[in-house]
């Protein structure tokens, strides 16, 4: 902790030297409004400076959605005011601030287009910027981050306190993978790993980091909410994007994608595919050498997704505005894999060959109507989103060796359905006073079941005879959730200082129903071995044992922050948000996960979700070539949610383990994150992060004496044990320029080792370099990246819980990724917008 202790002095030393020591005499205020001189509307996100009699920037801003502007604090004298939005020709007007003219109202502007032709759809920045708002960490992505990779997935790794797991795509903040991902706004039913490998790095806007969500949002995810912003074509006349990328080790991996909107006065009509064709290998061993068994692993997955979206944004009249689009997803793919199991006698080793097959489909269905209200900023907005999600999965286990179970086939069926009505009202009382509230309804349902050819050891008498065999039950699994939001939320601005309070009511009804069907005379009344867990109804109708589990509970949520800004170049945040992180499908579903000769995967229905309140303090420097943010933060968590190791009671020879999830008693953890965005010569910027966490795990293992030779399950002996595990991570992505078209980048990676209920896991460390070139007049883009290029990723560890082992995994990082992109259209701009759910603009174009 020593580390720790010396990152908060850094903290307290640069907010001590922060605070400026010679106040400067700023009296004057401009204000206005822009508008697009054509369409005579206004036009969001215009940059507006303010130069000194020198031409040096000495303050600015940018307009809102509304196209006002609103800049304090400018020096007495005389000025300029700048205003300008590429495609629009600069306006630039005199300004003299006085003690008797202080208030400058400059009206309404109108910016004229420049000459039209073929230019940029979407405008990319070179380099990536990393912004610190009131409640998120808003990272905008440059064209050094979009060819870095092809995959939402590659992008994710180079952002500060993210991680992927490169083997199952599962994503992580600060360490817990407790953590909501959104599309625009919206969650998905795609499993988010999925997810990540079907967006084109290069359809993405921005990355919003929100590790303390306002009520507004959606209080899901103990770490917060990383939500995903795609480009939206916004100009007039056709507009194309094109994007391809190829990327190979051992197996190719091809994306391409293309986005298409026409669009004129009243209507944008826009449509866009992607593909994702992936080819991947896997390989490991686990050790347990102190029973001399050794596991050999050897996996290969390949995938295809194609992406469609269709959609029509209707312009009614200045104050109604109509959306509708519709996304469809088509995957299939398979896993095959061997599994080898060396035991200390020969005779003994078993090998299993799987086959698993996945085809699903994510319909989702949106519609959107905002009125804006006579009083300017003021509006109501409806959205109904549907999702629908069919999978169908085949395993196909093949088993080879003596006294092995016997080859077997699973057919899985999920059914998954989410309907979310959002209904929202924003009204700014005054200037400086802004009202919100809203009232929301999600409603969630899902349907899983199994059929198989398996034989298992009968439940019904394990304890007096645990080698008889039956047909595996039919299992059918329906689990449903119900939430109905109410919300407010205030926000106050003062001249240095601004905060927002809000408060969210949530009333939730869950129901989870597991129907297991045996064959005809197995069923008895002793339902023992199905569930001890009290909460847990379980009782016998004929032939099938039910387990019914229900919670109902009403919870308030609320969240404060609070800013402060003393000067331009410095800012100070404090926020606190209570949030609840209700388990996942993957978590309660009964329904087995993975298998292999000696671990399976189970979910747990009867978990309960945990509570989190969220303390963070930020401090953010802005200098003169970059900013550097440094934050700290403190959770205290109830009811954790965590993983739960027991031996597969079913194994006569006590070898295989099974994983599934259990609540356990309260937590926190605690940490320091360090962000900064810097350019220190002209052909020279880069970003860097550097973040450590410790986090207390509570959990229980089970274990048996080594020394008994033939252990039975009255030898098990549960073990509860707490993990303090503390863990580092540096990551920095260096943006080197060598003439206006060609850039150099360099991506350094290390993951400080960590430590979970069964491994200590080693350290992890990673170097990408890559190149890209940008031609036909700024309109197209090609990359070229080779990663890992020490060949240095992998898993690796060592266990004691509940055996002494060692492991080690690998996949194909060592690759060598070409890319290319082309922009086409009109560059004529029509700033109009609707609001996307959960953040304060809402994107309508790219691929979800």
């Amino acid at each position: 902790m020593k580390q720790l202790f010396l990152a908060l002095v850094l903290l307290l030393g640069s907010i001590s030297y922060a605070n400026p020591t010679h106040p400067v005499d700023k009296i004057g205020t401009v204000k206005g409004k822009v508008l697009d001189k054509q369409l005579q509307e206004p036009l969001p996100f215009v940059t507006v400076s303010i130069l000194n009699a020198t031409g040096e920037i000495i303050t600015g801003g940018i307009t809102d959605d509304n196209g006002l502007f609103e800049i304090k604090g400018i020096p007495e004298g005389e000025n300029t005011v700048n205003i300008q939005f590429i495609g629009y020709k600069l306006y630039s007007a005199p300004i003299s601030v006085s003690r008797k003219n202080r208030d400058i109202d400059l009206g309404t502007i109108s910016l004229e287009e420049e000459a039209t032709g073929l230019d940029e759809v979407t405008v990319v920045a070179e380099r990536t910027t990393i912004q610190q708002k009131i409640d998120r960490k808003v990272i905008t992505v440059g064209k050094d981050l979009t060819t870095s990779g092809p995959t939402a997935g590659d992008i994710m790794n180079n952002l500060p306190s993210v991680t992927v797991d490169q083997q199952s795509g599962n994503l992580s903040l600060r360490g817990n993978q407790n953590v909501q991902v959104m599309i625009d706004g919206k969650l998905s039913n795609v499993p988010v790993a999925q997810l990540l490998r079907q967006i084109p790095s290069t359809s993405i806007k921005q990355i919003e980091l929100i590790t303390n969500p306002s009520a507004k949002y959606n209080p899901e995810g103990m770490s917060g909410l990383i939500n995903i912003i795609l480009h939206k074509n916004a100009n007039l006349g056709t507009n194309v994007n094109i994007n391809t990328g190829f990327t190979y080790q051992d197996n190719p991996k091809w994306n391409t994608g293309i986005d298409v909107n026409y669009r004129n006065g009243k209507f944008n009509v826009f449509g866009s595919w992607g593909g994702n064709y992936n080819k991947n290998a896997n390989f490991g061993f686990v050790d347990r050498e102190q029973e001399q068994i050794f596991q050999d692993f050897d996996f290969f997955d390949d995938s295809n997704s194609n992406l469609f979206k269709v959609g029509l944004d209707y312009y009614i009249n200045d104050k109604n505005t109509l959306s509708v689009f519709t996304n469809q997803n088509l995957f299939n793919g398979f896993v095959t894999g061997t599994t080898i199991v060396d035991f200390p006698t020969d005779a003994n080793d078993v090998s299993q060959l799987f086959d698993n097959r996945n085809d699903n489909t994510s319909q989702q269905y949106n519609i959107d109507y905002k009125l804006e209200l006579a009083k300017e900023g003021s509006s109501i907005e409806l959205e109904v989103d549907h999702n629908i999600f069919d999978a169908d999965e085949n395993g196909l286990f093949l088993f080879d060796g003596q006294n092995v179970a016997q080859d077997f086939v699973d057919f899985i069926d999920t059914e998954r359905n989410r309907t979310t009505i959002n209904l929202d009202y924003v009204n700014p009382i005054s200037e400086t006073l802004k009202l919100e509230a809203g009232a929301q309804a999600r409603l969630f349902d899902s349907e899983i079941g199994r059929s198989t050819d398996q034989f298992v050891i009968n439940p019904f008498n394990l304890s007096t005879d645990p080698t008889t065999f039956i047909n595996a039950p039919t299992t059918n699994f329906e689990y449903s959730r119900d939430i109905y939001s109410l919300y407010t939320s205030v926000n106050k601005k003062w001249e240095k200082w601004s905060a927002q309070f809000g408060l969210r009511f949530e009333s939730v009804d869950v129901t989870a129903d597991t129907r297991e069907t045996f064959q005809e005379g197995v069923v008895t009344d002793d339902l023992s071995n199905f569930d001890t867990d009290p909460s847990v109804n379980v009782f016998r109708d004929g032939n099938s044992v039910l387990r019914n589990f229900g919670n109902d509970y009403t919870q308030l949520y609320p969240s404060a922050f609070i800013t402060y800004n003393p000067s331009e170049k410095n800012q100070y945040q404090f926020s606190y948000s209570r949030r609840v992180d209700r388990p996942g499908i993957g978590q309660v579903n009964p329904i087995r996960e993975f298998s292999t000769p000696l671990i399976s995967a189970f979910g747990n229905p009867s978990l309960i979700p945990q509570f989190t309140n969220s303390l963070e303090v930020n401090y953010t420097r802005n200098l003169e070539k970059g900013s550097i943010t440094t934050g700290v933060f403190y959770r205290s968590v109830s009811d954790l949610i965590n993983q739960a190791l027991l031996y597969n009671r079913t194994d006569p020879n006590l070898n295989s383990l099974i994983f599934t999830n259990d609540n356990f008693d309260d937590t926190s953890s605690y940490g320091l994150e360090i962000s900064a965005n810097y350019k220190p010569l002209s052909w020279w910027s880069f970003n860097a992060s550097f973040d450590v966490f410790s986090q207390t795990q509570q959990s229980f293992a089970e274990t048996v004496d080594p020394t008994i030779e033939n252990p039975t399950v009255t030898d098990i002996v549960s073990n509860n044990f707490e993990i303090d595990n503390v863990v580092w991570n540096f990551r920095v992505f260096n943006n080197f320029k060598a003439t206006k078209k060609l850039t150099f980048s360099a991506f350094i990676l290390y993951r400080g080792a960590n430590e979970n209920i069964q491994f200590e896991v080693d350290p992890m460390f990673m170097t990408n370099i890559g190149a890209r070139y940008n031609f036909w007049k700024g309109k197209a883009t090609a990359s070229l990246n080779y990663n890992d290029i020490f060949n240095t990723m992998k898993f690796q560890g060592t266990g004691t819980r509940p055996f002494n082992q060692n492991i080690q995994f690998n996949w194909e990082s060592n690759t060598i990724n070409a890319a290319l992109s082309l922009r086409l259209g009109s560059n004529k701009y029509r700033a109009k917008s609707r609001k996307r759910r959960d953040n304060d603009e809402k994107e309508g174009g790219g691929i979800f």
